[in-house]
């Protein structure tokens, strides 16, 4: 492939057993236990189901949130949930890596399918090493020699140097789930074919996410137009010299994110033309919608963008051929504050454009509109798209990227 990382389309699995990373990290009731939503399962399921059907023995890693938790929990409904999503058996093992799961995996038939206890139960699973250290962890010395392959489907951990993630590439041909590959060459696509003109729309109250992909794109020419929404319109706003008022100043201050003024007032010096800020805003005041020009911001809570920021944005968005979105354009889960979002959601759906949403809440405001039809990649992995758009490595792909050259 062009980015060096071999896909399932490489191998015949018939007869092999596969070691397969997935990301079913789901929602609990805290009371009964059982899971609240089964996204990612669907999600995963369309790897784990062409596995067993060509003839895999699939033993399947996952992990259910992390230590300390109140949703750190088994797998056994994980299990569960995918049998009745995949319409086949998917058995529970209530350990990782013991003599009893080695036997279970040895003693497997084609097409089977069995999911391994919560990984991140043992406790090497966490920290951050590199691969070879990671390779040499009990976890991988006890299962890879009872593996021909390892597929990592788990895009939404990619972004993490944890034992499940990296450590198999360095002692199994690594491959890349369908999970993974799309959303790798949906994410490349945008990095290495974006047509103009491309435009970035970054919000969401993690401010430091959307300034690192603004400050990427902008500095390797990826990006015409800049809207900047949220927490990162007001500390741009800050960086220009608007008075945004003592209360979202300490709301900046609060968050931690008042060193990047600094970083906005380097990129504005830089790239003015091309990042554009609001021009009006919309303040909780008495429990309700106001809107104010932003030379006129009272010392209130702002809530969202305004309606002339709105559709001055809508145009930039129907105009371009390549959009990347990050983060909620406001406090869009509050009633009256919702229109930012939505109204831009909307317009990057009638989009004729190439268009990506990088995950976390502005992916599950799209989807809780039906916008998955109308918008090209709605990605699944909110932390790994947004490191990878910023420029970063990601070391699950460095670790498929490397083990496709040591088993070429």
């Amino acid at each position: 492939m062009e980015h060096g990382f071999d896909t399932m389309d490489d191998y015949d699995f018939e007869g092999k057993t596969v070691l397969l990373r997935v990301d079913v990290n789901s929602p609990v009731d805290p009371l009964s236990g059982e899971l609240l939503d089964d996204t990612r399962m669907v999600l995963h399921s369309t790897t784990i189901e062409e596995l067993s059907e060509r003839g895999a023995k699939v033993v399947i890693l996952a992990h259910q949130s992390r230590p300390g938790k109140s949703d750190f929990t088994t797998l056994k409904q994980h299990a569960l949930a995918l049998t009745n999503i995949i319409g086949k058996e998917v058995q529970y093992v209530d350990s990782i890596f013991s003599s009893e799961a080695q036997k279970i995996i040895t003693n497997m038939v084609n097409g089977e399918i069995i999911l391994l206890e919560n990984v991140r139960f043992f406790s090497e699973e966490m920290p951050k090493l590199s691969a070879e250290e990671q390779a040499n962890s009990v976890l991988v010395q006890k299962l890879y020699p009872l593996a021909n392959y390892f597929v990592n489907d788990a895009f939404a951990t990619a972004h993490r140097s944890q034992t499940s993630i990296i450590g198999f590439s360095q002692v199994l041909p690594s491959i890349a789930g369908r999970v993974m590959e799309l959303e790798l060459n949906s994410l490349f696509g945008i990095l290495d074919n974006a047509q103009e003109p491309r435009v970035y729309v970054l919000g969401g109250i993690k401010a430091d996410d959307s300034i690192n992909v603004m400050a990427n794109a902008l500095k390797s020419n990826k990006a015409d137009y800049v809207l900047t929404t949220g927490l990162v319109a007001n500390i741009f706003l800050v960086a220009k010299g608007y008075n945004i008022q003592e209360y979202n100043n300490n709301f900046i201050r609060e968050r931690g994110f008042e060193d990047y003024i600094e970083i906005a007032k380097e990129l504005l010096a830089d790239y003015d033309e091309k990042i554009i800020l609001p021009v009006d805003l919309a303040i909780l005041e008495n429990d309700n919608r106001v809107e104010y020009s932003i030379d006129e911001i009272p010392n209130l809570p702002i809530y969202d963008i305004g309606s002339k920021t709105i559709e001055a944005y809508k145009e930039k968005i129907l105009e371009a051929k390549t959009l990347f979105a990050n983060g909620p354009a406001g406090v869009f889960e509050k009633e009256g504050f919702n229109l930012g979002t939505e109204d831009l959601l909307n317009a990057i759906g009638q989009s004729n454009g190439f268009s990506i949403i990088g995950g976390g809440h502005l992916a599950a405001a799209a989807s809780s509109m039906d916008l998955d039809d109308d918008i090209t990649h709605i990605s699944s992995g909110g932390g790994a798209s947004i490191s990878l758009i910023a420029g970063e490595e990601l070391p699950a792909v460095k670790a498929l990227i490397e083990s496709a050259k040591r088993y070429k």
